[in-house]
């Protein structure tokens, strides 16, 4: 049985102009020890959905409107509310998107992370701050007995996200998701986090759900992936399958816009390709349409009529497009 499985997932958010689906209809499994990852441009609801999976949607604002989150067995859209922080944070944990205001600059790291381990672990508050310690020491921070008493504006963006690993990571979690790690960060300092997140993997045993518009990132973090377009799925398989065969035009595109570094100077750099146009309204997400076909250079009349039905192609891999099997 899956860790965690997603049937059928419709999420509404009110807006101004009315009630808008900002996820339609989203299935996909994680196994325990699994490492997937979410892609897709901003605003196409990869962010949404692990709002969700942690019980996080906007009060009064967004709500599961039907399906399925069931984790370790239990469904969690009927979960109570008190249930839910008993897993946020000690089951699933999240690394929040921006280091720099993600931690309360108030507190000192080694009581922010201390707070995790006292609120889920009962521990003790010196043994809870000899963990923060222990902790700070495994992502990485030198000095890390003088560092757990810094406030965040006293380190850098890459320790601020590594003490935002920590916490995420106190209590050796079921799920981490990460949401964007290496926003803002340097290309140096996102390689460093990410050979982090791969040795935490290892060591605890978690799975790892990455959120991330770069396709770099998804080969070098991820086993499978989703592509999510206008809160749909558009493609979903292992990752290495996808990159060198994408069944949906909006995958071939992602994939096109990355630059290549040629190894010599006498070949000619590639001319770089980009998608055209941008994501729909988020009123027009529920249509019974293709909602990439403005987009799409092999979209016809049925793309704009009909709604594509998800096609496999084995090794696990399915596409939503009605052309998939010319692409």
């Amino acid at each position: 049985m899956a860790l965690l499985s997603v049937k059928n997932l419709r999420i509404e958010i009110k807006t101004r102009d009315g009630v808008a689906p900002v996820i339609d209809d989203l299935s996909f499994d994680l196994d325990a020890g699994e490492s997937l990852s979410f892609v897709g441009e901003s605003g196409c609801g990869k962010s949404m959905t692990a709002l969700a999976l942690m019980g996080l949607l906007p009060e009064g604002v967004g709500s599961v409107a039907s399906g399925s989150i069931t984790f370790d067995g239990e469904e969690l859209t009927t979960a109570s509310e008190a249930r839910l922080r008993q897993i946020r944070g000690n089951d699933i944990s999240m690394i929040f998107q921006e280091p720099m205001t993600s931690l309360n600059p108030l507190y000192t790291v080694g009581e922010q992370i201390a707070e995790v381990l006292r609120a889920h672990q009962g521990l003790s508050k010196r043994a809870a701050w000899a963990q923060a310690i222990e902790l700070l020491d495994a992502v990485r921070i030198p000095n890390a007995k003088a560092r757990v008493s810094d406030y965040p504006f006293q380190m850098s963006g890459g320790q601020r996200q590594r003490v935002m690993i920590a916490i995420a990571l106190a209590c050796e979690p079921k799920i981490l998701i990460a949401d964007e790690p290496t926003t803002a960060l340097d290309v140096t300092v996102q390689a460093q986090i990410f050979d982090l997140l791969q040795d935490m993997r290892r060591q605890t045993g978690s799975a790892i759900i990455l959120i991330t518009h770069d396709m770099g990132a998804v080969a070098e973090m991820a086993e499978r992936m989703i592509v999510m377009y206008a809160g749909r799925k558009a493609e979903l398989g292992p990752v290495e399958t996808v990159i060198d065969h994408p069944r949906h035009p909006y995958t071939a595109g992602l994939i096109s816009c990355v630059p290549h570094i040629l190894s010599t100077l006498t070949q000619e750099r590639e001319e770089l390709v980009e998608v055209p146009g941008i994501v729909p309204s988020l009123m027009d997400f529920g249509k019974d349409t293709c909602l990439f076909a403005s987009r799409c250079r092999h979209a016809d009349d049925k793309c704009r009529q009909q709604r594509p039905p998800e096609v496999s192609f084995g090794d696990a891999h399915q596409s939503a497009c009605w052309r998939a099997e010319e692409l």
